[in-house]
């Protein structure tokens, strides 16, 4: 009995720690397989964040940056301007970060150090403002040259860039301004603002075609600053040119007096939903053109492969000449549908001025 037992106890031992190894190694290539797996999941993961990297990289191009940048490349810091219990100036965001007030999160987003909220109110200098910069002065040359030229040789015929300008400035006068505006002479005197919106948008278009050129009109501080500067035109000029009682009147839409409950919600609604089209339109436009060609051009780093290259370029160059179309065609735009709703605030009024000045 005693010789059974521990002839069967040496069998179960055997058979347990044959079992047990078997269950060690098991074990130890589950493992394996896992970390094979892992590292294979985790290889993966890296590929595919790499392939997102390089589009959320692109599309970071299109915003705003605190330094200046020509293209991809820093050139230089701008000034950093805060108003917070105070105006805050410093030359740098890095010099305003050892200041220790305000600092950084995010994407480049100012808060201040003590508890992480905004100041009340960002006046940075910013690259695209920098870029609006560089559209006036190269507006302003323009401009002083062909008006220098006029002044030499007032009675000859245009030539080269002066002819080019006289086109766009008739174009403005006789295509949009005085067609939608009644009455030339309220119309004359609108046309200097028409016509420095008009090239001002252009201008702005065309530099971010140009090579390591932004958009500052991809931008919606940019476009609603110069919708908010037509509203004021619009409802301005309907005050100086009708009076106040008019515009007052122009609420009601027409309607009956005993309709105001109705009529003027809608109309003052209206006031404000205009500049807001106006905003998102140009804005839309003019990033939805750059949005198509960086990812266009971010295939080829997408799937890193040069084959696809000319088909990439093709395409791009065809977009490229949508995109110089759009640049004109959205500031004809903005200048036509400002035309439009001067027109529209003055009413009938300046076609009694039109009338009296027949």
């Amino acid at each position: 009995m005693a010789y059974e037992y521990l002839s069967s106890s040496l069998a179960t031992n055997s058979v347990g720690s044959e079992n047990g190894h078997n269950e060690a190694s098991t074990h130890a290539e589950n493992t394996h397989h896992k970390e094979v797996d892992a590292s294979a999941h985790g290889a993966a993961n890296e590929h595919a964040e790499g392939k997102q990297d390089v589009f959320s990289q692109i599309f970071a191009e299109l915003g705003d940056h605190p330094g200046l940048y020509i293209g991809p490349m820093h050139i230089t810091d701008l000034p950093v301007i805060l108003v917070d219990n105070g105006l805050h100036i410093y030359s740098s965001p890095q010099s305003m970060k050892e200041a220790g007030l305000f600092t950084t999160h995010g994407h480049g987003k100012i808060v201040r150090t003590s508890d992480g909220q905004s100041p009340a109110l960002d006046l940075s200098i910013t690259n695209l403002v920098v870029f609006q910069w560089i559209g006036i002065l190269l507006l302003l040359f323009i401009f002083g040259l062909v008006g220098r030229k006029y002044k030499k040789n007032p009675i000859s015929a245009p030539k080269g860039l002066q002819n080019v300008i006289e086109m766009g400035y008739l174009y403005v006068r006789d295509e949009i301004v005085r067609p939608n505006i009644p009455g030339v002479k309220t119309a004359d005197k609108l046309l200097p603002y028409f016509i420095g919106l008009f090239f001002f948008i252009l201008i702005l278009n065309l530099i971010g075609l140009l090579p390591g050129g932004h958009t500052a009109t991809g931008a919606v501080p940019v476009t609603a600053a110069l919708a908010i500067s037509a509203f004021l035109v619009v409802n301005i000029t309907a005050v100086l040119v009708s009076g106040i009682g008019a515009w007052f009147k122009h609420l009601l839409g027409g309607a009956p007096w005993w309709l105001f409950f109705i009529m003027i919600p809608i109309e003052v609604a209206g006031l404000f939903i205009k500049p807001f089209a106006l905003t998102v339109r140009l804005f839309a436009n003019m990033t939805a053109g750059h949005a198509v060609l960086f990812s266009l051009l971010g295939l080829i780093f997408y799937f890193k492969n040069l084959y696809i290259s000319p088909a990439v370029t093709g395409v791009s160059l065809f977009v490229y000449s949508l995109e110089l179309l759009v640049c004109f065609l959205q500031a004809y735009i903005f200048t036509m549908l400002t035309s439009i709703f001067v027109g529209l605030a003055i009413g009938d009024h300046g076609h009694e001025e039109h009338g009296h000045h027949a």
